[in-house]
């Protein structure tokens, strides 16, 4: 299947899993991100990688912020992107404090490049990956602009997707620029990618 056949149906699973994580009360949300987060802290990736690299999470996105302040707590050397002006490229910084966010490109939260250093070895550690749903086979719908398929072409690490069990699918449309993640954890598995 060529990237062109694939996109309205991309398109259209965008829209489904933006619903369905908007339908989320903010209770069921809350305890998702909870049940997520306590899986992933408790995980071998987790504990085996000194080098977080991370994104911070949107309102629709399970949460990273816990995740974020753990490993910075936990004395991991924790990077979080920003995005490139007029580019689909991204830098990573490293966080030591979550006061040196500031709001970046889409509304997402990015690293103020004067608080922090930027990070320039990219062959160890593990990333976790943004996504509106991934399938069994560690593939993901992103938000369309490449940025992270980008990134993890260089990248030499482990690489790790959360999201909730309602946009955890058995498969995805994926075109040949499409890197799948390693391992998935949902609120109620840690998958490894078939």
């Amino acid at each position: 299947m060529s990237i062109q056949d694939i996109r309205p149906e991309k398109r259209r699973l965008r829209a489904e899993c933006k619903q369905r994580r908007r339908a989320m009360s903010a209770a069921q949300k809350a305890q998702s991100d909870a049940a997520i987060t306590e899986r992933f802290l408790a995980s071998r990736q987790y504990s085996e990688n000194d080098i977080l690299f991370c994104y911070v999470s949107t309102e629709i996105e399970a949460d990273t912020r816990e995740i974020l302040h753990r490993a910075i707590a936990d004395g991991k050397t924790v990077a979080v992107p920003r995005c490139i002006d007029g580019t689909r490229k991204m830098d990573f910084y490293i966080l030591q404090d979550m006061s040196a966010l500031e709001a970046g490109a889409f509304g997402v939260s990015e690293p103020n490049p004067a608080m922090c250093k930027k990070m320039t070895d990219f062959s160890a550690g593990l990333c976790i990956i943004p996504a509106l749903a991934f399938d069994k086979s560690g593939y993901r719908l992103g938000y369309g602009k490449g940025y992270y398929d980008r990134f993890l072409a260089e990248f030499s690490g482990e690489t790790l997707g959360l999201v909730y069990d309602c946009c955890f699918y058995d498969h995805l449309p994926r075109g040949k620029f499409d890197l799948a993640a390693q391992w998935v954890i949902t609120e109620s598995d840690i998958w490894k990618a078939n």
